[in-house]
């Protein structure tokens, strides 16, 4: 599905050259749930926004579907930390907005966003602004405009992050609730471990600036998962070697 090959990415601005990514490859399979964690400024937002054709490398190429990325395209959606509604539309028209973009007829615009308002669970705000919504209701309204223009890969740079830690768990498991229906490829950019071992497949684990890839772990956890798993020996433990891999370089 995606293919990120040596990637670099080096900013240029009045007080010289910064390095944040230096030689990125890795492959993300149809329908796979992929994390990426790292420390503070390591690159993750700057790797996702190069997915995503926000940004341009330096060097290297990725390929979503055999095609290069160098623009957004409608076969990518992302889902930001901050939640990037229009404070002026309802929740309807948040998430109608890229579909009329896309010139998609009224009928199949209306079916469409209700369809992806049921899905995340907000039945009866639909002509509430955001507002009138709380933070987990925002972040909910962002993912069902993402996932309406039925793109190839979702990508989500901390959509959690910003939320309490009830709404946050309460989110993870509607989103692998989501997952599980629709199966759509993932890549999610998190600080928390304990939230890439929860969700992902694989997770990508970075090194301190300029970005490296440190290693991939795989998540041996079977799906359907609930947060029982959390307390289980086996998360802990991988918890642990995972935090000793970034504890590195880790800056207090």
């Amino acid at each position: 599905m995606l293919q990120c090959n040596d990637v670099c990415k080096t900013f240029t601005g009045g007080r010289g050259e910064l390095e944040a990514l230096r030689d990125i490859r890795f492959e993300v399979a149809t329908g796979e749930f992929v994390s990426i964690i790292g420390p503070s400024g390591c690159g993750k937002t700057t790797l996702l926004r190069i997915l995503h054709g926000l940004e341009p490398t330096t060097r290297g190429a990725v390929l979503l579907a055999g095609k290069r990325v160098e623009a957004p395209s409608p076969s990518s959606a992302m889902v930001f930390q901050q939640f990037n509604l229009f404070p002026w539309l309802t929740v309807a028209r948040n998430v109608t907005f890229g579909l009329e973009v896309a010139k998609l007829p009224l009928a199949q615009c209306r079916e469409r966003t209700e369809r992806y308002v049921r899905l995340v669970g907000l039945e009866g705000f639909a002509e509430h602004y955001p507002h009138e919504l709380s933070g987990g209701m925002q972040q909910r309204v962002g993912i069902a405009r993402a996932l309406a223009i039925k793109p190839t890969i979702l990508l989500m740079d901390e959509p959690y992050g910003a939320l309490d830690v009830q709404t946050r768990d309460l989110l993870q498991d509607e989103l692998l609730d989501i997952w599980d229906k629709q199966r759509k490829t993932v890549i999610f950019v998190t600080h928390s471990i304990e939230e890439a071992l929860y969700l992902a497949d694989r997770i990508v684990v970075m090194s301190p600036r300029p970005g490296r890839i440190e290693h991939v772990i795989d998540v041996p956890f079977e799906r359907p998962r609930r947060d029982l798993i959390k307390s289980t020996p086996e998360f802990l433990n991988l918890r642990r070697e995972i935090w000793q891999s970034l504890k590195k370089g880790a800056h207090v």
